[in-house]
């Protein structure tokens, strides 16, 4: 078929009976004038009975009887879901041909709830086809006589994105708008959101009834009976583009589908074992080995994979990408496939953790992906360890390798154990995986309880799994202050004081414990008990608790307790922090970042560590600007600015450091408040309550750089600026060539109940992999940075907002 042609029906040539099927009826009927009584129909609970009346208009007239749907009382949401089948003939019908539709309630008499009318043609004389929407005229009999004066169609004046939306959900349900199965996702979920939007709104002003039309193969063209089709006909002489509904659009092609079961039999193995890729073809596969594990591989490409995998074998990023165009169903390929993947180079640990995520349901390739995680260390293996608590929500049985895997490696490790046990815990909340995760828990005590007693004096498994219970205990005991304290009617001042009393009263164990605690948020450093004098309360609406804890060594470590929030997003962004700063360290580049530990004991509960340190807002209030309050703690008259080199530079590369960690992730509500700086220069972020792209202020800056920070390095034209874009623009890079990895982790929290990915994890994840620009080079990287830095300096709005923050934070 060429472009200039196209497939129809003729009307004149259909010799079926006209058929369609009244769906339901959308809105909400008015009430009765008058109290239904018993005599009338009514029905108990208040709801009518109702029926639809259909009939076809040739012309103007009557064609044939009425035909009633059946009496559908199940109300608010009529829904009759009834075939009904005229007796006319699609050849019977005239461009003119109309269909009436009246709904009669008969709860309380033939009463009329009103109708509405359709022409079945429309202007380009092709039949209508789909559910169409129509409107009811309230009160109103349907009219068949033309031109109607009830018709179903909405007025082009008021139609508004709903309209617009259902005609286009009519097209891809006939196959004229391309399926794609993630956007399909993205859209129709939005659509609901607007659906809900427009309905409150609206109201409930009209009614609709919902029809659905029958499909033809190809689109169906009215021509008279009997016309001479070689005379111009209105389609042909117009300039018009006909749309032709393809039913094979989105299946199987029998063809392709027989040539890929043979290009992948047994027997093409011994003929593709000496394949070797042309020059054009090395370079395409080079370029899907470089697309994000987030994306989907084309046909082509997984045909292109699959035939040249022998010479891939010895290309270790391979492995990922062959396992995704593997056809799994097919028992013959699938076996092929595990026998390559024994054979293959041994992959990088960052890729194991894609094969984790929930594309690869084979046991067998999950097994191999935690016999890669076996190489990596104890220090490497906890910065993944909470991903992979996430991924046994996508294994097949409780018990799986990779739960089994966790819990070996946590008996080796007390500080892994402490946080598997409560990453663990912290998921018994969640009902649909509450039994896999109470499986693993118990796994992990069972073993812990069998160990005996190290050879190096280290305490025997139950004494072990004791220590970790009673963390347990301290922040039962912490969340029963929480409460008593908040109780306390006053000032904080007031519940300062009553939190030391209670501290030196009543929980006075609690000043010293009489064995010795793992430290939730530091397994390594025991506690011994909390100093009274040095515990303090936040001026905040939950009120946390600022706890100073005796350790076993003489020290103290300062930990803050929060109850009533949901800490989990923080533990996410704090650890991808941390990684993140392991990965720039890797490569040379101390950024002097402060990825304080922060770990969630609950669903609204956990702990953070405490760092001393004061907001930029303080700061800025207190001594004007950022360098005047460093020049208290490290002054240097012959330094920059009247400062330490080596505190300005600190200052310098944190600034840098989160600029673009912030930037990539997404951190939103950035403002001078959750902006803290430590005496040594090093300034960090805190509070993550908004990431991947989610702002409570409108027209929020790539990133959060307001004016003090770049006069503090002597303005936008001193070297020191100069120096700062150039640590950003390096870090960027750094970062970018982890962007597989950064991206494994999230897609693995996909199924977990942080709110910023539970709302929308696959919109999420798109929206992190757009800031690592991976079709950009290196160098066009470095200009597209400097431009979102100037463009974050210069923008006037947030400065406005954050002058709206300030007061409200005055007057609060």
């Amino acid at each position: 078929m060429t472009g200039n042609e196209f497939r129809f029906f003729l009307s004149c040539d259909i010799n079926l009976p006209v058929t369609f099927r009244i769906e339901r009826l959308e809105g909400n009927l008015p009430l009765p004038e008058s109290p239904r009584s018993e005599n009338n129909g009514s029905t108990e609970d208040g709801t009518g009975e109702l029926y639809v009346e259909c009939a076809l208009y040739i012309d103007g007239a009557p064609f044939g009887l009425p035909t009633r749907t059946r009496l559908e009382s199940s109300g608010p949401s009529y829904c009759w879901n009834e075939l009904i089948t005229l007796t006319a003939k699609y050849r019977d019908l005239t461009a003119q041909s109309q269909l009436t539709f009246t709904v009669w309630d008969l709860s309380h008499g033939e009463g009329l709830i009103g109708g509405a009318t359709i022409v079945l043609f429309n202007n380009k004389k092709q039949l209508k086809t789909g559910k169409q929407k129509l409107r009811l005229w309230a009160g109103k009999e349907a009219d068949g006589t033309f031109p109607t004066s009830t018709p179903g169609k909405v007025p082009r004046h008021e139609r508004g994105e709903l309209e617009r939306l259902e005609k286009l959900v009519n097209k891809y349900e006939r196959g004229q708008i391309q399926r794609v199965d993630w956007l399909d996702r993205l859209t129709f979920k939005t659509m609901d959101k607007i659906k809900e939007h427009e309905s409150l709104n609206n109201g409930s002003s009209h009614l609709y009834l919902v029809v659905d039309f029958c499909s033809f193969e190809h689109r169906v063209v009215f021509q008279e009976s009997g016309a001479n089709f070689l005379l111009p006909s209105p389609i042909a002489s117009t300039n018009d583009i006909v749309i032709v509904w393809d039913p094979e659009v989105g299946k199987i092609n029998p063809s392709e589908h027989k040539q890929l079961k043979l290009a992948r039999s047994l027997t093409r193995g011994v003929i593709d074992r000496d394949l070797k890729p042309s020059s054009n073809e090395r370079k395409s596969i080079q370029k899907i080995l470089k697309h994000p594990p987030t994306r989907t591989l084309s046909g082509d490409e997984r045909q292109l994979l699959w035939k040249f995998r022998f010479s891939l074998m010895s290309e270790k990023r391979a492995l990922t990408k062959f396992l995704r165009c593997v056809e799994w169903s097919d028992v013959q390929e699938a076996k092929q496939a595990l026998d390559l993947m024994g054979k293959w180079e041994m992959i990088d640990v960052c890729d194991a953790l894609e094969l984790l995520s929930p594309v690869f349901e084979s046991e067998e390739v999950r097994a191999y992906a935690v016999s890669v995680l076996e190489r990596a260390d104890d220090e490497e293996l906890q910065c993944y360890l909470l991903q992979l608590v996430q991924a046994l929500r996508f294994e097949r049985s409780d018990k799986s390798r990779l739960s089994q895997f966790l819990v070996q490696r946590a008996l080796s490790n007390i500080e892994l154990a402490s946080f598997l046990r409560w990453y663990v815990a912290v998921e018994l909340y969640d009902p649909a995986y509450a039994k896999r995760f109470y499986c693993t828990y118990e796994i992990l005590e069972e073993n812990m309880m069998k160990m005996g007693a190290g050879a190096n004096g280290e305490e025997d498994g139950f004494k072990r799994w004791q220590s970790l219970v009673r963390q347990t205990e301290l922040t039962a005991q912490l969340c029963s202050i929480t409460r008593d304290v908040r109780n306390v009617r006053g000032n904080t001042q007031k519940k300062i004081e009553k939190l030391r009393q209670l501290l030196s009263g009543l929980l006075s164990e609690l000043t010293y414990f009489d064995e010795p605690i793992r430290s939730p948020l530091t397994p390594g450093v025991l506690i011994t008990g909390i100093v009274p004098s040095e515990s303090s309360i936040f001026k905040s609406a939950l009120h946390p608790l600022r706890l100073t804890f005796k350790t076993a060594n003489g020290g103290n470590c300062k930990i803050i307790f929060k109850k009533g929030d949901d800490i989990r997003q923080d533990q996410l962004v704090v650890q991808m922090v941390s990684l993140m700063d392991r990965l720039l360290k890797l490569e040379n580049l101390d950024l002097h970042l402060t990825p304080y530990k922060v770990l969630a004991t609950g669903q609204d509960e956990g702990m953070l560590e405490f760092i001393p340190s004061r907001s930029l807002a303080q700061i800025l209030s207190e001594h004007r600007s950022i360098i005047s309050y460093l020049q208290n703690f490290h002054p240097d008259d012959h330094g920059p600015f009247g400062i330490t080199a080596t505190c300005l530079e600190t200052f310098i590369k944190s600034c840098a450091g989160y600029s673009v960690i912030t930037y990539i992730l997404g951190i939103g509500d950035r403002h001078l408040d959750n902006l803290l700086l430590r005496d040594d220069g090093s300034l960090f972020h805190v509070d993550f309550g908004f990431i991947l792209g989610r702002d409570p202020k409108p027209f929020p800056p790539p990133m959060k750089l307001c004016k003090e920070m770049v006069e503090a390095m002597g303005g936008a034209e001193s070297q020191y600026y100069t120096r700062f874009k150039s640590y950003c623009c390096e870090a960027y890079n750094i970062l970018r060539k982890s962007s597989n990895l950064i991206l494994n982790l999230f897609y693995l929290m996909a199924g977990s109940n942080i709110p910023d990915i539970a709302s929308d994890p696959e919109k999420g994840i798109l929206k992190l992999q757009e800031k690592f620009r991976l079709d950009l080079d290196d160098e066009a990287c470095i200009h597209f940075f400097q431009d979102l830095i100037n463009e974050s300096v210069s923008a006037l709005f947030p400065q406005m907002v954050e002058t709206i923050h300030r007061w409200a934070q005055y007057w609060r």
